[in-house]
């Protein structure tokens, strides 16, 4: 049992220490979308940390799993892990599982309210913005309606929409409204709204655990800065916060007190004041440094085969 034991241990670790030592990494925001990267890693190290640490108190439990987990492996393998059975393998082997029938069913249910957010949006869309003789269902991917408040938001689904109001139409100048149309085509290209359902879902189920409730945070905050990096490079920084402010200056998020939307300044000013990036090769070290992350439990796991092999 002390494999499962240290795997346990090291998702442990890096579910507290993860978070404290991604938000000290200044480079976050200079490069979000490695940094998108690196959270994912961590959280897919976690993840695996507990998935094999189930498998192994599984197999130390109950004979059936062991012969089903080892059945190709020398008969030395199954020596060098010690799966001794216990009360304690079988209630660690049961707890993880229903921590992952309860993670599954955290993502099915944001998956499920994220469709429904959808089915309402686009009877919206249908009821504001209803079909012209000749037009075809999902053949416009632009959609503008009438508002009074500028906006623009994309909406996915089998037939994805980028959807903007006349309120918006008149507020951005020149190519600001190419810099939105840029951003929001960012989120979609980059699948961001499949970060956010898994990261929210990981949050709402486990919202104790450290790494969990950061991932959701920085999420929504690095999804934001990648699809404005994405905008600036086409149409240039000041463009792209221009856009920002005439899109979100009426909301009330450049006042003194705090609004849901107070990440805007923040990258407002970020456009405004680019910071330099990392060079190719720190960029490449720390991709690189964030893939192996998840190796690590692979290693702690099949370390005592590898060496009764070796």
């Amino acid at each position: 049992m002390m494999v499962p034991a240290a795997l346990l241990l090291l998702g442990a670790l890096a579910a507290v220490l993860a978070p404290r030592l991604l938000a000290r990494a200044r480079w976050q925001d200079r490069e979000p979308v490695v940094a998108l990267w690196a959270w994912q890693c961590v959280v897919v190290a976690v993840l695996l940390c507990c998935a094999l640490s189930m498998a192994l108190s599984a197999a130390a439990a109950w004979q059936a799993v062991r012969g089903r987990l080892f059945a190709p492996a020398p008969h030395a393998v199954v020596e060098a892990y010690a799966l001794t059975g216990g009360p304690w393998a079988a209630a660690t082997a049961v707890t993880l599982a229903l921590g992952g029938v309860w993670t599954a069913a955290m993502l099915a249910r944001e998956i499920g309210r994220a469709a429904a957010r959808r089915r309402r949006r686009r009877a919206e869309l249908v009821v504001r913005a209803p079909l012209l003789p000749g037009e075809e269902p999902g053949g416009e991917r632009l959609v503008v309606l009438e508002g009074e408040r500028p906006d623009a938001w994309w909406l996915p689904g089998a037939a994805p929409r980028l959807v903007i109001t006349t309120a918006a139409l008149r507020r951005l100048k020149g190519q600001q409204l190419d810099a939105v149309l840029a951003h929001e085509q960012g989120h979609a290209r980059a699948r961001h709204n499949w970060l956010l359902h898994s990261s929210a879902a990981l949050a709402g189920g486990f919202p104790q655990v450290p790494v969990f409730a950061a991932f959701r945070d920085e999420m929504h905050r690095l999804v934001e800065l990648a699809a404005d990096d994405m905008a600036s490079r086409r149409f240039g920084r000041l463009t792209t916060a221009l856009a920002l402010v005439e899109l979100n200056e009426d909301r009330g998020v450049f006042g003194p007190c705090p609004t849901p939307q107070a990440h805007v300044p923040q990258r407002v000013h970020r456009l405004l004041t680019p910071p330099d990036r990392l060079p190719p090769t720190r960029r490449l070290k720390l991709t690189a440094a964030a893939a192996l992350v998840p190796v690590i439990p692979v290693l702690v796991a099949f370390g005592p085969g590898l060496r009764a092999l070796g």
